[in-house]
Parts: C-alpha cells; sequence; structure tokens
C-alpha cells in the first residue's frame, strides 16, 4: 500500500502545535508496520537543509494562472520516511515562521494544494510512483481531495487514487478562500451540499464533502464535532458524512518519551520502580522553581499553550483560591496569548513561596515537571486529542482534566475508593468552581489516601498510548478506502 501525507507541519522540521506531531509520528509507525508512506510538506526558509540532511532531488517549471513558478522537491528521510519538501518561491522558500496573517497564508495554501498535484504528476512521470491515498490534513491541504476529484477526469491512471481528510482542531477552517482560488484558477467547488449552506470558500469543508473517509484524533471528538457547540459551523456536513467519520486517538513516541530512558530527569524510574525512583525528580523540580523542598507537600503542575481553549480563564482563578487556602505549590510553564501570559506571570510573583511560572518554554523544564509533579492540571474547554495528559501519565503524574474530547478517552475518573479504577480527576463544568472543587478533591486523595493514589500511578504509567495502535487503525481505513476505489 501506498501513502501520500501532506502536512503543513512536520515534527522535527516544522511545528506549531499537535498537527506537526501527528504527521512526524504516524508515518513512522506506519513504516514499521510496512506500509509505503511518503510525507509532503511545504519547505520553509527557516528549515535548517545541513541540520536534517535535505537534499536536492528535482525540480520542474509550474505553469500557473498567475505565473511560471520553478518548483523545488528536496528530500530527507525521517527514521526511513522519505520526506519530500516543496519550495516556490514567492510562495515557500522564505518565510521565518509556518504561519503568517490571512493575507500570507492564504494565497500560500492555495497554492500548496495546486502544487501537491503537480508533485504527484512528476512522480507518477519520472518515478512511476502514485499512492493508493492521499492522507491530508486540516484546512491546509484541504483542496487537494476535490483537486483529486477533478484530475481523476482528466488522468485515467488516477481513478484508483482515495484520499483522507484528518481534523485535527475544527475550530481552524481555512474560510473565506474564494477570491484567492478565483486568483488562482481553481475551480469552482459546486458540491450541493457546500453550495446550500454557504460554504464553498471553505477548505476545510471542501475536505470534509469530497474525501473518501474523514478522520480525527480521538473518538469523543469524532462525537463532539457533529454538535454545534464544538463544530463550528460545520457540524450539520459532519453529520452528513457521519458514516464515514471516524475517530482515532493520537499516539505518543513512547521511545522519546520514556522517563526510564530520559536524560534530562535526575532519576529514571518506570511502572516497577517509580515509588522509590520517582520523588527525587519532585526534589528537583522544586529546587528547580526555588521552592520548599517537601515530599509532603502536594504539587501541581501545568505545561500548556497559555489560551483560551486550554482552560486557563478556568484554572489561574482556581489555582489563585487553592493557594490562598491550602498548603500546595505549584509550578507552570506555558506561553500564549499576553493577558493569560500576564496573569500566569503574576500569579507565580504573588505566591513566590509556593509558585513558580516560567512565561516560555524549555525542553528540560517541561519534562521535570511531567516527571516532578503530583497532579497534572489540563482544564480545556475543548482538546480534539491532547498530548499532555498522556506524557503526565507516562511520567507518573496524575491528570486533572475536563471531560471532553481526548482527554475523557484517556484518562478514567478515580471512583474515590480504594482506586479499583481511575487514572486521573475528571470535571464537567465549564466554571472556576468546579475546577477549584476537583484541585481540592485531588489534594484530599494524595494526603489521606496515598496508597489508592499510587495505584492509580501505576495504572497510568502502564497505559499504552504508543503509536503503533492508532497506525494499525489507519490502516484498517486505507484498506477501506483502496477497496471503495477498486
Amino acid at each position: 500500500m501506498k501513502i501520500l501525507l501532506t502536512s503543513a507541519e512536520v515534527d522535527p522540521f516544522a511545528k506549531v502545535g499537535g498537527l506537526a506531531d501527528v504527521a512526524g509520528s504516524l508515518p513512522v509507525s506506519l513504516k514499521q508496520l510496512g506500509v509505503d508512506v511518503r510525507i509532503l510538506m511545504p519547505h520553509y526558509g527557516f528549515i535548517d537543509t545541513q541540520r536534517f540532511d535535505i537534499r536536492p532531488l528535482f525540480s520542474f517549471p509550474y505553469l500557473h494562472r498567475t505565473g511560471v513558478y520553478q518548483i523545488e522537491i528536496s528530500e530527507a528521510l525521517l527514521q526511513d520516511v522519505p520526506v519530500y519538501f516543496l519550495r516556490a518561491p514567492w510562495f515557500f522558500g522564505e518565510e521565518p515562521a509556518v504561519y503568517g496573517d490571512w493575507n500570507f497564508d492564504m494565497p500560500r495554501f492555495v497554492f500548496f494544494n495546486q502544487a501537491i498535484i503537480a508533485f504527484m504528476l512528476e512522480m507518477e512521470q519520472r518515478f512511476g510512483w502514485l499512492p493508493d491515498v492521499v492522507h491530508v490534513n486540516d484546512w491546509h491541504t484541504g483542496l487537494t481531495p476535490f483537486l483529486i476529484d477533478e484530475q481523476r477526469q482528466k488522468t485515467s491512471s488516477w481513478a484508483h487514487i482515495g484520499t483522507m481528510m484528518s481534523i485535527h482542531n475544527i475550530a481552524y477552517q481555512g474560510d473565506n478562500c474564494g477570491g484567492w482560488c478565483w486568483d488562482h484558477g481553481v475551480p469552482e467547488r459546486t458540491h450541493p451540499e457546500l453550495v446550500a449552506r454557504g460554504l464553498t470558500n471553505n477548505m476545510l469543508a471542501t475536505g470534509l464533502i469530497h474525501s473518501d473517509i474523514i478522520t480525527t484524533v480521538s473518538p469523543r471528538y469524532a462525537v463532539e464535532i457533529q454538535f454545534a457547540y464544538q463544530g463550528y459551523g460545520l457540524h450539520e456536513l459532519l453529520r452528513i458524512r457521519t458514516l464515514d467519520l471516524y475517530g482515532i486517538l493520537n499516539g505518543i513516541d513512547t521511545v522519546a518519551w520514556d522517563p526510564a530512558i530520559d536524560g534530562q530527569l535526575v532519576s529514571r524510574f518506570d511502572a516497577d520502580t517509580f515509588v522509590e525512583a520517582r520523588p527525587p525528580n519532585k526534589h528537583q523540580l522544586q529546587i528547580d522553581a526555588g521552592l520548599t523542598v517537601r515530599e509532603d507537600v502536594f504539587l501541581i503542575g501545568m505545561v500548556s499553550r497559555l489560551v483560551w481553549q486550554k482552560g486557563i480563564d478556568l484554572a489561574l482563578p482556581a489555582l489563585r483560591r487553592l493557594m490562598e487556602q491550602h498548603d500546595v505549590q505549584f509550578v507552570g510553564l506555558g506561553t500564549g496569548e499576553k493577558h493569560f501570559n500576564d496573569e500566569f506571570y503574576q500569579l507565580g510573583s504573588d505566591f513566590q513561596w509556593k509558585a513558580k511560572t516560567f512565561v516560555g518554554f524549555h525542553a528540560t523544564i517541561a519534562n521535570r515537571i511531567y516527571a516532578g509533579c503530583d497532579l497534572f492540571l489540563m482544564p480545556s474547554h475543548y482538546e480534539p486529542c491532547g498530548i499532555g495528559q498522556m506524557l503526565a501519565m507516562r511520567y507518573g503524574a496524575l491528570p486533572l482534566v475536563r471531560d471532553t474530547g481526548g482527554l475523557a478517552d484517556t484518562v478514567t475518573n478515580f471512583d474515590n475508593d480504594a482506586a479499583d479504577q481511575g487514572t486521573g480527576f475528571i470535571f464537567q463544568t465549564e466554571d472556576v468552581d468546579a475546577v477549584y472543587n476537583t484541585l481540592v478533591w485531588a489534594m484530599q486523595t494524595y494526603q489521606d489516601k496515598r496508597a489508592a493514589w499510587q495505584r492509580m500511578q501505576e495504572r497510568a504509567m502502564r497505559m499504552d498510548f504508543s503509536w503503533e495502535r492508532s497506525a494499525r487503525d489507519y490502516i484498517t481505513l486505507y484498506d477501506k478506502i483502496v477497496e471503495r476505489r477498486t
């Protein structure tokens, strides 16, 4: 089976969010399972070609409505997976970041979708390689399934090519693309369901209606986005496609994230040794944060983007109240919207004897928070999948999460007894009181039911969040697409 995965972000080459994690990890697992998978991404100006040993492969002139562009394709390997980088000045090749403003991003990514088709035609002509399935991700590649439908009418050898579209965050849709599509010569999108809903200029919606199969990054999120609150205007379109909509939980890199071999930790541990070997990491985290070294104190950790989606508006007031009323410690790391950055910093300043907030990102501090905190706070308003809660569990920190998306699919609520079940603490209502009360519940459990706490820690550390499980689910769906197109 041959798969071409296209994405605006691929870790480690270019990363902004979780999309990059999936695009960089899933193909590696697919390759290990015997799939001929290849990746195509933009060749951004900031990508270090020497570091990643990126080498020129071929180039070709591309006749476009706005002119003739010389497209340059380079190649590197990501753990034996071929990664193709597409450079085409003015669109890609000089930019200092993955994204800019709307007027910068829209024409570039409309062009990228067209260039994907041109790349595939060149690969067919030069190497005789065409994928069985093109796997596109988020709005940046949303026009591609439509353009493949158009190309099938011109090229008989493309009849077998199927498409899958993965939604990583439905809130971002590439809307209002119509003017750019017209300028670039993209055919009019006339699917009746798009026309009826006024979505012909929405790149994500176009991908959803033209793809053979739609996936998203957790089973719960696949349900939630079919309703108005989390569907962001596309819920009715998704209900039409409900039989072709699947939720596959993201995985994590269990080699890169392994407390038994993590060189950032002062004491390594696993599910068999964490009771004795994990506490030195709590002590080190307290030292790093300038807090009093105490094993008995309840230490809350957070590693997050400081944006509304992540529930920062709920977390900060709840933490402030908790620290006013109880003997706890808090260490947080994150950056995001300016007003949340300021509030986050102020929390650490106001309670500097029991809290430390790092505004920014630092990999060592992040790892040490996962390995050293007792409770990991992740109170998202919505969360398509999330990996923070999975990393926390792997490192022996129990997560406190809202009952939504991938958080609900990965965390089991404590039974408030002997921990015959549970890997963390879950609240439902989106308000500060719910977060505060659940924090108090977790704190009291830590203080009064330490044996139950440790049972949950061990259970959490033994959870299987590997990509292999997810990759097998994707292969099943790829097979389904191939069968439809045969």
